[in-house]
């Protein structure tokens, strides 16, 4: 028993360093993908561009924030089709052809005409484009080279939109001052074009039927997993579902509107955007830390506590106190818990339901979290111009944090895909 005992302990260690050994260079590019992709980009710019188009055109911050709802519930109602396309297609196709479309309407917002329906339409055409460029299809190609150390993996994976908000709140403010708003949207999409593209090129795709995880198959060496239909008639996916809807609602419009919220604090500009670089630490811890816990404990049990922080951040963000100290803390608590939850949509939709669909699965899961955080800026912007403060939203988005992660604690197990098979 001892000498089994040993021998399993062995052979495990190479599985275990394995994956990261077969699959860093598609890590490496997942990375970089989600950092220049269309998740954390337009998101981390639009603070920026509040008070430029109120000065230009007579938008207030209710209006401008449409734009973003426009790109976001465009993205997430086509992100099934989209991962359905990468279930069929494979994942290296979509997510080449979506960072191309990406940097070409991202920029195209350089020529924004002094109306909203053109402003709008812009956006749209973003969100049509841009949605392959997201976890949706990174996340997928992930999964099949990391079972073991998934969790780690898609927290490694997605500290490229911590890395985001590091780098692109100062590229805007550096492209405003330097060359006028306008130039925001090709200066940033100039990360995807000369960062993420090429690594693509390089290194994204799907494993060969050697190098996949020997758990991801059947006995027939099909990949394991749920049909779509199969996972929509199970109580894990609408609990799921309803728990990112509740997450996304409170978390999209505090982030959007964060450099609002300070400023309101009495931060100025550049403080503000220092502010947003506290969210990417705490997207970064919450991704990496989240991540290692997540392949050692049930992921439920991960969520609940650290969805909890943001209620905390809520509460210290209410008023106008301009004690940096908790707004730093704030700002830290609400980027730790995104930081999770980005990570579990993916890690518990690969555990719950497989990978032979993962995709357009995941695709579904990712619609009430795209949808959210589109609609969400906008509730934040009303709330704000009809009450003259962010606290009724903030105190509502406290309540959603916490009925968001106690809903997890009711998924249950995870099941064995190769066994339903």
């Amino acid at each position: 028993m001892t000498e089994v005992a040993s021998t399993q302990a062995v052979s495990s260690t190479p599985a275990r360093s394995g994956e990261f050994t077969l699959g860093w260079k598609v890590l490496l590019a997942g990375f970089l993908g989600t950092m220049c992709g269309a998740s954390p980009l337009p998101f981390n710019v639009l603070g920026f561009l509040f008070k430029p188009l109120e000065a230009e055109f007579g938008w207030n911050v209710q209006q401008v924030s449409i734009g973003i709802t426009i790109f976001g519930i465009t993205a997430s109602l086509l992100a099934p089709v989209f991962g359905w396309l990468a279930d069929r297609h494979g994942v290296r196709k979509v997510a080449i052809w979506s960072l191309v479309g990406f940097v070409i309407t991202f920029s195209s917002l350089y020529f924004t005409p002094p109306t909203l329906a053109g402003f709008y339409f812009l956006w749209l055409l973003v969100g049509m484009i841009g949605i392959g460029s997201t976890p949706v299809t990174w996340s997928r190609g992930l999964s099949l080279w990391f079972v073991k150390q998934r969790g780690l993996a898609l927290g490694i994976m997605l500290v490229g939109t911590s890395a985001a908000a590091f780098i692109v709140p100062q590229l805007a403010v550096w492209s405003s001052d330097n060359f006028g708003w306008r130039a925001i949207f090709p200066i940033v999409a100039l990360l995807p074009l000369l960062i993420a593209l090429p690594a693509t090129l390089a290194f994204f795709r799907e494993p060969r039927a050697e190098e996949r995880p020997a758990t991801l198959s059947t006995a027939t060496g099909e990949l394991a997993g749920m049909t779509f239909k199969q996972a929509v008639r199970t109580r894990q996916f609408w609990i799921l579902w309803f728990s990112i809807f509740l997450i996304a609602s409170a978390y999209g419009g505090a982030h959007i509107h964060m450099p609002a919220i300070v400023g309101d604090h009495g931060i100025d500009r550049s403080a503000a955007a220092g502010i947003m670089g506290i969210v990417g630490i705490g997207l970064l811890c919450g991704r990496i830390g989240v991540g290692f816990l997540l392949d050692r404990i049930w992921g439920p049990a991960v969520a609940f506590p650290v969805l909890c922080l943001p209620a905390i951040a809520c509460y210290l963000l209410l008023g106008t106190s301009s004690e940096m100290m908790m707004i730093s803390f704030a700002a830290f608590f609400l980027g730790f818990a995104a930081g999770a939850e980005s990570d579990l949509i993916a890690f518990l939709a690969a555990r719950y339901f497989g990978m032979a669909h993962f995709g357009r699965i995941y695709g579904m899961l990712y619609m009430p979290f795209g949808l959210m955080s589109a609609i969400s800026p906008v509730i934040y912007g009303t709330v704000r111009v009809k009450t003259g403060s962010y606290d009724g939203m903030l105190m509502a988005a406290a309540a959603m944090f916490v009925i968001g992660g106690a809903l997890l604690l009711l998924l249950g197990r995870y099941p064995d895909q190769q066994k339903a098979e």
